[in-house]
């Protein structure tokens, strides 16, 4: 671990050029019943991670897709990544069709043990930068882990336990606005195609299946929290959004029926993934600006 900190602080740059027609593919993605985003519009939030991509070579990648690590982010030597939660400002939005500009640093690198055996724990900052100046500033917690598979067993056993019609009466109890969604196959590879993300948990059922030990393809992270964040903007399509928090809880899995839940309180709002059976598999809140 020594090693891996010496990470901290190294930053890299990047600038990218923001298409209409990315923002319009993800508003298909998401089944978005607006009118999808042209350019001169605002790009919604959250909306900005399907820019700003690493394109790594592809004989760069490792066995389980993701590019080789030891370039920006530090060699970690654990076998399982996640994207576990993020803390977002928004200062000004990204205009479609202008160039904007992300600057990224490492900003920490720590070691922890848990249930699940050995921990890494790595917090990037991102800063990106329109033609207004500061747009978003973001903090990711990225998680490396050992394999455990009886954390998956149990995981698998909440799946079998869901029930649609469960799953709606127990999302109506303590939330105003609820969606409900399914992701299958073919939305998580357009998702994965869209953010350039080649990690073979979200595309390779007999990767994940046989080498990682789940019973599906592993619903991305981000994607949860932009269904969150879609519900709340069909709810106050024109209410802007100072700040948003996530942190994922539990995976969901394709064909696994869940509900995107929210609940106002004032100047802010309290948001959720839930399933059937009972599991909160991300949680979130939004301060209004």
């Amino acid at each position: 671990m020594t090693d891996l900190t010496d990470w901290i602080g190294r930053a890299t740059e990047m600038s990218c050029w923001l298409d209409p027609w990315r923002a319009c593919a993800m508003h298909a993605t998401l089944d978005a019943t607006d009118a999808p985003p042209i350019e001169g519009t605002a790009l919604p939030l959250c909306w900005h991670w399907a820019y700003f991509l690493d394109a790594a070579p592809s004989h760069e990648l490792g066995p389980d897709g993701h590019p080789q690590r030891g370039g920006f982010l530090p060699p970690v030597p654990l076998p399982r990544r996640m994207w576990a939660g993020s803390r977002i400002e928004f200062f000004s939005p990204l205009v479609l069709g202008t160039a904007a500009r992300k600057v990224s640093r490492v900003a920490a690198v720590e070691e922890k043990s848990g249930r699940s055996g050995r921990l890494c724990f790595i917090k990037v900052q991102h800063e990106i930068h329109g033609p207004a100046g500061l747009a978003i500033r973001e903090e990711q917690d990225i998680v490396y882990r050992d394999v455990q598979r009886d954390v998956q067993r149990d995981v698998q056993r909440d799946v079998q336990r869901d029930d649609a019609a469960t799953l709606v009466q127990d999302a109506t109890l303590d939330a105003r606005w609820q969606q409900p969604w399914v992701f299958d196959a073919p939305r998580l590879f357009r998702y994965s195609a869209l953010t350039f993300n080649s990690h073979r948990i979200h595309y390779d059922r007999d990767y994940v299946t046989r080498e990682e030990g789940y019973p599906g393809l592993v619903v991305h992270g981000p994607l949860m929290a932009t269904a969150m964040l879609e519900l709340l903007r069909m709810q106050y399509p024109v209410r802007s959004i100072r700040r948003f928090d996530f942190r994922a809880l539990a995976p969901v899995f394709d064909g696994q029926p869940i509900v995107a839940c929210g609940q106002p309180d004032g100047d802010r709002a309290d948001l959720w993934i839930r399933s059937g059976s009972g599991t909160v598999h991300m949680r979130g809140s939004v301060l209004f600006g």
